[in-house]
Order: C-alpha cells, then sequence, then structure tokens
C-alpha cells in the first residue's frame, strides 16, 4: 500500500480525523481556491523589501500588517513592544590581492564590527574544520582565517559562521571569511547572525560565495600565497524600539486557552525576505483567514503572532515570554513556519509521546495534499522559549530541498515561490491549528514518563 493510500485509511479509523475529516476538507479547498496568500506576500515582499531589526522598513510593514489584519476583522489586534539590537551594514567589499587582483563576492556577517579606517589587508589561511585550524595554530596570527567548509546540513556547517570569528581571534587572526552556509550557489553570499565573546577581540567577520571561498581554498592548496584586503564599515547602534504582531479569532467556549500560530516580521537586510520570514507570517494570517471566512469559531483562542527580531537576537520572541508569561500555563500549542513556504510535508512536534500521537492523528487529514508526515525534534527560534516552559511546540515541515540556495542572501526573493505551494502551507498551517483549538481535550503536556524517557536516552 502507497503511503498515501496508508495516510487515507488511517484517517477512516482515527478519532479526531473522523470527527473533522469534513471540516478539514472544507479548509483545505478555500485555502487552494485562490493565490490570494502569495499576492499578499508578494505585496508585503515588494513593497517593503527587506525588514531588518530597527530599520524604518521594518516599522513601515509593521503598521501596514496591523492595518490589514483589523481590516480583515480579527480580534484583539495589537501590537507588544520589544527593544531590539539595531545593526548597519555600510559600505563592504573583499578584494583578492595575490595571486591575481580580482574582487570577490562578500557580505559582512550579522552583527559584526567593521574594520580599520583604510580596510585589513593581510594573508589567508585556510582550513576546513576546526581541527584543522587547531593544528594550524601557530600560523594564524597577523592573518585572515578562511573556513572553507562545505555545506552538509545547516545545523552542523553554521556552526563556523556563528563562533568562527571568535575561534579565530583567540590564534590573532585579523578577520575571518567563511564560506557561505548554503546547499547551493550562483555567486549570491549568505549572510546571518555571528557572535562575539566579550572575553575575545572583535573582530571583522564576512562571507564569501561559495565559488570565491573554493577558488581561494585551491589556491591555498597549491602553495600560491593568498592575500585579501577586506572593507567593512559596519555599526552597532544604540537599540531601538520594535514590536510583535498580534491578531486573535476568540475562542468560543475556551477562549483563555491559546493556541498560537506564526512566525517572524523581520528579515536580513538584503533580498525581499520572502522565504524567510515573510511566506511564515503571510500563510498563518492566511490560515487564520481561512477559518474566519468558513465561519468556523474553535473553542480555543487562535492566537496569530508575528514576532520581531528573530534574525540577530531573539528580543520578540523574549517579549512576548515575558508578556505572556501569567498565561503560558494556558498555552495549548504554538506553531510556527520559519523554513520558507514551499511544499508542505507535514509537522515537527517538540512535546511528549501524547501530543507526537495527537498530531499524527490529526495530520491524516493532510492526506489530499500528502502533508502527513509528522517527526519529532527541537523547536522553531521563536517559539523555542514558550517550549522550555513545557508548551507544545509545531514546526511547519516543507521541501526545503532549495531554501538553502537562497537563505540569507539577496536571491531571498517572491519569484522563488509558487502560490499553488504557499496555498498548500496555509492549508497545512490551518488545519492543525483548527482542529487543536477545537478539539474536545488540549494538546497533552509531556508527563513524567516523558522525562524519564528523555533522561534514559541521554544517559
Amino acid at each position: 500500500m502507497c503511503a498515501w493510500s496508508q495516510a487515507a485509511a488511517q484517517s477512516r479509523t482515527s478519532p479526531i480525523a473522523t470527527s473533522y475529516r469534513a471540516t478539514a476538507k472544507r479548509i483545505i479547498a478555500a485555502a487552494l481556491s485562490d493565490s490570494s496568500a502569495w499576492n499578499s506576500l508578494a505585496e508585503l515582499a515588494d513593497d517593503f523589501g527587506h525588514r531588518e531589526s530597527g530599520s524604518p522598513a521594518l516599522d513601515s510593514a509593521t503598521d501596514w500588517v496591523l492595518a490589514r489584519l483589523r481590516a480583515d476583522g480579527f480580534d484583539n489586534v495589537h501590537s507588544e513592544p520589544a527593544l531590539v539590537p539595531h545593526w548597519i551594514r555600510g559600505a563592504e567589499s573583499a578584494f583578492l590581492v595575490k595571486p591575481r587582483a580580482v574582487k570577490l563576492h562578500m557580505i559582512g556577517l550579522g552583527l559584526s564590527v567593521g574594520t580599520p579606517a583604510g580596510g585589513t589587508t593581510a594573508p589567508v589561511v585556510v582550513v576546513h574544520s576546526w581541527a584543522e585550524l587547531s593544528k594550524r595554530a601557530p600560523e594564524v596570527s597577523g592573518k585572515i582565517v578562511l573556513f572553507d567548509v562545505p555545506f552538509t546540513n545547516y545545523g552542523e556547517t553554521v556552526q563556523y559562521r556563528g563562533a568562527g570569528a571568535v575561534q579565530a581571534a583567540k590564534l590573532g587572526a585579523v578577520a575571518v571569511l567563511i564560506r557561505s552556509v548554503s546547499s547551493g550557489s550562483m555567486q549570491n553570499p549568505h549572510t546571518g547572525w555571528m557572535g562575539y565573546d566579550s572575553t575575545v577581540k572583535k573582530i571583522p567577520a564576512a562571507a564569501l560565495s561559495v565559488e570565491d571561498a573554493s577558488m581561494l581554498a585551491r589556491m591555498a592548496a597549491r602553495g600560491q600565497p593568498v592575500v585579501v584586503s577586506l572593507n567593512m564599515s559596519e555599526q552597532r547602534l544604540p537599540d531601538a524600539p520594535s514590536r510583535n504582531v498580534i491578531a486573535e479569532i476568540r475562542g468560543s467556549s475556551l477562549p483563555d486557552e491559546v493556541v498560537v500560530l506564526g512566525g517572524h516580521i523581520d528579515s536580513w537586510d538584503v533580498g525581499q525576505g520572502a522565504m524567510d520570514d515573510g511566506g511564515g507570517i503571510v500563510a498563518a494570517w492566511h490560515a487564520l483567514k481561512v477559518i474566519k471566512r468558513l465561519g468556523l469559531h474553535p473553542r480555543r483562542t487562535l492566537r496569530l503572532v508575528m514576532w520581531t527580531n528573530e534574525e540577530t537576537d531573539g528580543r520578540g520572541a523574549a517579549a512576548y515570554r515575558d508578556a505572556h508569561r501569567d498565561e503560558l500555563a494556558r498555552h495549548v500549542m504554538a506553531m510556527e513556519s520559519d523554513n520558507g513556504v514551499f511544499r508542505p510535508l507535514g509537522y515537527r512536534v517538540t512535546g511528549g509521546r501524547r501530543a507526537v500521537a495527537m498530531v499524527r492523528d490529526i495530520a491524516t487529514l493532510l492526506a489530499p495534499i500528502r502533508a502527513t508526515n509528522v517527526t519529532t525534534g527541537d523547536p522553531e527560534a521563536d517559539v523555542e522559549r514558550i517550549a522550555e516552559l513545557g508548551v507544545p511546540a509545531i514546526g511547519l515541515e516543507v521541501d526545503d530541498t532549495k531554501y538553502f540556495w537562497y537563505h540569507h542572501s539577496e536571491a531571498d526573493t517572491m519569484d522563488k515561490l509558487d502560490p499553488r505551494e504557499m496555498a498548500e502551507c496555509v492549508a497545512t498551517m490551518a488545519v492543525m491549528s483548527y482542529v487543536i483549538a477545537d478539539a474536545p481535550r488540549a494538546l497533552p503536556r509531556a508527563d513524567a514518563a516523558d522525562s524519564a524517557a528523555a533522561a534514559t536516552k541521554t544517559r
């Protein structure tokens, strides 16, 4: 029996699926009936562009979204304050000086310091791992370190972006370059968060395109002297005011119990922030629009949250946790979409075995669009802080084959997204959030048996 047939067979026998099959079909049909979600995202992306924390574009986009949510007739539409980092890229460039002169495709990493006036020119030491950096430690002082680490998966490869400047500076490096954290490239360098240690000198950090990093690595492997001139005028300004966006469909009989869904409204200062994470916030918004348009009134409150400042410090997520701490015990679930709105595959659950079982049951309702897969794993960044306090979390899982081709680069633009796939993401978020909000019993939290199983697994 094929996977789709198995899912369909299961949906005919599972209790929740039986109760909600007809409603789920209505939700899916309504979500797929037009391209309104894609059109709303295109308006956001085209009219406001990227939405970096602390920027006027983010503030204007927030005002626009609030106005649209009010026009849609949602309940309790408002914003909540958060103070966020404000970093400005400034002019930047990198040139290969030896063995030949050529301009490199580079981009400064988020929150990096700038170079000294006049830039930094130095020989390059190319390494491919932390172990190689340690082995070549005596060569690093006064040099630029290039981490030429091929992409395996994001979690494994991104550590060089996050910690590369600190580890290289400990050995006396004057700057650090990384091969872009990207699974595919057309000379589009990728930015992203990087960190510093207050006990270690801050050095400039930038990413090179995959092609340019590979070229420098080949030159070094041939024994050629590689010298690069790096110029960056990045600045860290005082923290700036920003806002989380909130809108609700108020619960009909259990309004104090809350089901959250959303994404983050900020982006990096490149491209349009269409997939990261404009698509996530618009898919969640339109999931609620579909539910409202169909006249559905779930028992619990459905709350849309568009978090600010996911990209640089997660201040929006922290502000939401703190502002709603007294009601987190009544948060039934938090769902986030932050991997692009490509073809949905299903869900990733953070919670106990009973929550996973219930989500698997509900997911069978997505058989018509084959988004029934349910796995377990870590929560998305914005819901992580409340998941740590016991709130079950769900991430929208999509076919991310091409996501890291465009992620955090100038290529994160609307043309990469398909209206039908985005509509399917709307359906996937709408069905799961509605059923959990309306189910006779709340999505279970982890219990003592789950804690014991987790402890045994880690030993």
